[in-house]
């Protein structure tokens, strides 16, 4: 599995015992992230204006701390979603969550929703992506969620490699993961370790979203830490040439972008390389 170090920190090593063979290339970082996260930490006020939300939360959801905290109320049979207080539109915004491995339970989604998604419901499910107003990832399974409850498949994150033909054990997720929003490119993604993994989601621009996470585990306290936001600067001739370039041959179609008759810098700067 491709991950792109940042700085101060470096992707998980190789797992013993599986056989080498060919990688999927590296995700490429949003544009400014590492500027974002090597910048000093908000300060406390903007992190509880950036908290989670008393007011948009399920009613078995306590929030603390002015923010900065939530706690699950151990209520069997439910599975509780809470917002934060601050929508994004625009812009890359980079939050820490710290949820303690032994409080995440069969369901633990960390990810984004907007101001529609429901934040309850009377079985322990994922919550956070069971409708089109979510998105999120699943750190115990290892799986993405969005439109589940329609019978949309659930993806491995970050994608199994399947290399030497041994199956990846779902990433063990620590203690602290960093989820990266960019709203200038419409994605979504997550950060382990220094690691950033790439993009779990694509095609989330044009709407307002808030962090989000759901839970089942009783008791569990679940901490946000607001990074930042990385201020976009007024797009270049060569930025828009690229989202140009980009939008012409789909998804789909980039890895078509080293076929194409352009020096290798500018093949790398199509992909954000």
């Amino acid at each position: 599995m491709g991950q792109t170090a940042l700085a101060g920190g470096s992707g998980p090593s190789d797992a013993p015992g599986v056989a080498s063979g060919p990688r999927p290339p590296e995700p490429s970082c949003p544009e400014g992230l590492g500027e974002l996260l090597a910048a000093a930490p908000a300060d406390p006020g903007a992190q509880r204006r950036h908290g989670w939300n008393p007011d948009d939360c399920s009613d078995n959801i306590d929030v603390h701390e002015g923010g900065l905290v939530f706690e699950r109320r151990p209520v069997a049979q439910t599975t509780d979603g809470v917002r934060g207080k601050c929508g994004y539109w625009r812009g890359l915004h980079a939050w820490e969550i710290c949820w303690p491995p032994a409080q995440r339970g069969t369901h633990a989604v960390v990810g984004v929703a907007t101001a529609r998604a429901p934040l309850r419901v009377d079985r322990y499910a994922p919550l956070l992506g069971s409708d089109r107003e979510s998105w999120g990832w699943d750190i115990t399974r290892g799986h993405l969620y969005h439109r589940a409850e329609e019978g949309a498949a659930a993806a491995r994150y970050p994608a199994a490699s399947g290399v030497g033909g041994v199956a990846d054990a779902p990433l063990e997720v620590p203690e602290r993961l960093v989820v990266v929003l960019d709203m200038e490119e419409g994605t979504l993604g997550y950060a382990v370790g220094g690691a950033y993994l790439g993009p779990a989601f694509r095609g989330l621009g044009g709407r307002t979203l808030y962090p989000a996470v759901s839970a089942v585990w009783g008791q569990c306290r679940v901490r946000i830490r607001y990074l930042g936001e990385w201020r976009v600067k007024p797009h270049s001739l060569l930025h828009l040439s690229r989202l140009c370039v980009r939008s012409i041959l789909g998804e789909a179609r980039l890895g078509e972008v080293a076929t194409l008759p352009l020096p290798p810098a500018l093949k790398r700067y199509l992909l954000y390389q």
